[in-house]
């Protein structure tokens, strides 16, 4: 796939010490948007001198909403394939060119799989989502996808699914779901999601909506 038609789709709250070189080494793979999503610090401006296209929300709306902004961006810009990945560093932008390769394979989508997980909530959402959707790890944030299957469903979230909600439809629509293992690193300030019970609390609330099957509950922001 030629690289102008691959979206590197990177959502972002206040990573200025880590946005510019993850710009940097994601660009070789496609054409990188960042989505500062009301980021208190220089994020957006280390990510556009870096050479991203970014979209900037004036107040901090959510991941969710980030990844809806970057995917209707990539829309907009014909992309055939997205991939989306984290601003803080945890994920090696080398890592891009096997899921770029599996779509290129046939692959409707590609989930990463964790080396790693921080959180309760989150094996349990993995467990889950082994269980009933043949998805590994629901919740990692770098997954590749055929922009079909993005403009079938209509957006990317609609129910503040922590970036599941795209991957759980195409699997549950019997589009060809491929996975490939991811090693992450620390990140070096707070997680975005927050820690423990809040945390927690906000994935358990989204593989409930994902089970129920909820769509469209409240429109993307």
């Amino acid at each position: 796939m030629e690289r102008h038609r691959i979206a590197i789709v990177i959502p972002a709250l206040n990573e200025k010490a880590t946005i510019a070189a993850v710009v940097a080494s994601a660009s070789g793979y496609g054409t990188v948007v960042v989505v500062d999503d009301g980021s208190g610090d220089e994020t957006g401006a280390l990510a556009a001198a870096a050479g991203a296209t970014v979209l900037r929300h004036d107040v901090n709306r959510g991941y969710d909403a980030a990844l809806n902004s970057g995917f209707s961006r990539a829309s907009e810009m014909n992309c055939a394939y997205v991939v989306t990945m984290d601003a803080d560093g945890q994920h090696d932008p080398i890592r891009l060119l096997p899921f770029i390769r599996m779509l290129d394979e046939g692959a409707d989508v590609v989930v990463g799989i964790r080396d790693r997980r921080q959180r309760l909530a989150e094996h349990v959402f993995a467990w889950m989502g082994a269980r009933k959707w043949g998805i590994h790890d629901p919740l990692c944030g770098m997954k590749a996808y055929r922009m079909a299957v993005y403009r079938e469903l209509g957006h990317f979230d609609a129910y503040a699914s922590i970036g599941t909600e795209l991957a759980i439809f195409a699997a549950s629509s019997g589009k060809k779901i491929m996975q490939c293992p991811v090693q992450t690193y620390d990140r070096n300030d707070q997680p975005r999601f927050g820690r423990r019970f809040s945390a927690n609390m906000r994935i358990l609330h989204a593989l409930w909506v994902a089970l129920r099957g909820v769509r469209n509950v409240r429109q993307p922001n």
